[in-house]
């Protein structure tokens, strides 16, 4: 135990005498968790839509007024000279909207009427949503026209959103992007102090004393999540002003969790070490793996049911997976022991089959000096 403790000293020291290393681990996450919570947003707002009305009644006014009222959308006045297509082409608005004559008395005699919605489809995903928003926002002004009229609907639907009633994406990427940070900083300090030491040959010395394998890893993970629980605090100190969360429920699952996480991340960063002799490409594949595929593979942007079969296998290999359904669970649902038992089981799994390879690589090294 007493080499492990001195092993974790000497790996601190080096950390805390090295300036650089030590903003990279814990000025830049905070940077980064900052640059990716805000930078990044769900929510479609503000689109420029044109109009052209070619009834001017009051009805259609009053659909005008309708999208106007929506935070989806923004009406821009149209040019007289110009056609609605041609404002898609000019990239003035992402919506054309055409009101055709008659509008109003075709409403009045309960006749089908169409308005010509011209959408912008570059971006497919936003294209969907003002898709749907189109449709939402004609249905709530046919509701309220029925309304004036005196005919009450038969099925009206009563909405409340849950868990996140204000519908803050902030909230949302804010605890994905808590999860990737950890997901990137840990590992990458781990996995550099290991492949230095393979790089510098000072290895060596390790190798030729008597200290064993697990003792010297037990050393640097002892050390690197020392590093990392301080990456975690000030992460967590930012975050919570910062994107405005508090916590939901009991905090347990969160706090235990998070020390599974921390052990699973530096394990990997050691993995990557001993496997990788140089620091180069240590930090190349540490970026790749850990960061990317968090990034894209753990539930942080999109859901993990939307991602193609023949690559969603990768996820459940994927800690910030894990560890994303804790976060959002701790700081928006609040479902407790119930909902996220299984986390820190499986990251605590994860780590093991981590620190276990690393073992088994660093142990057949030695033993081949």
């Amino acid at each position: 135990m007493r080499r492990i403790i001195a092993q974790a000293r000497k790996e601190l020291t080096q950390v805390f005498r090295d300036r650089l290393t030590l903003a990279l681990a814990l000025l830049l996450p905070l940077v980064l968790l900052a640059l990716l919570g805000k930078a990044i947003s769900l929510s479609v707002t503000n689109i420029p839509v044109v109009v052209q009305d070619l009834d001017r009644t009051p009805s259609s006014r009053r659909y005008i007024e309708t999208l106007q009222a929506s935070l989806t959308f923004r009406v821009a006045p149209l040019p007289l000279s110009t056609q609605p297509p041609e404002a898609l082409e000019r990239n003035e608005a992402y919506v054309a909207i055409v009101i055709p004559p008659q509008f109003e008395r075709s409403l009045q005699r309960d006749r089908e009427t169409e308005v010509q919605w011209l959408v912008d489809a570059t971006d497919a995903n936003t294209a969907n949503i003002m898709r749907a928003t189109s449709v939402a926002l004609t249905q709530d002004f046919l509701t309220r026209m029925n309304l004036m009229a005196g005919v009450q609907p038969a099925i009206r639907a009563e909405i409340r959103f849950w868990y996140n009633p204000g519908r803050e994406s902030e909230k949302h990427i804010g605890t994905g992007a808590f999860a990737v940070m950890l997901a990137l900083f840990p590992p990458l300090l781990a996995a550099l102090a290991t492949s230095r030491e393979d790089e510098q040959k000072t290895i060596l010395q390790v190798y030729v004393s008597s200290i064993s394998a697990q003792e010297y890893l037990l050393g640097k993970a002892l050390a690197f999540m020392c590093v990392a629980i301080a990456e975690w605090v000030l992460l967590l100190a930012s975050a919570i002003p910062l994107f405005g969360l508090r916590f939901a429920g009991t905090p347990a699952p969160l706090f235990l969790s998070t020390m599974a996480y921390l052990f699973c991340s530096v394990s990997f960063g050691l993995l990557v070490g001993t496997l990788i002799r140089n620091q180069a490409a240590a930090i190349q594949a540490t970026q790749t793996v850990a960061f990317l595929l968090s990034f894209l593979l753990s539930g942080f942007i999109f859901p993990i049911a939307n991602i193609p079969t023949s690559v969603r296998w990768i996820s459940h290999l994927v800690p910030a997976r894990y560890y994303i359904e804790v976060t959002r669970d701790a700081f928006l649902r609040g479902g407790g022991w119930a909902a996220v038992w299984h986390v820190p089981v499986m990251l605590a799994l994860l780590g093991s089959l981590f620190f276990l390879i690393a073992w088994l690589r660093m142990r057949r090294m030695q033993m081949d000096v």
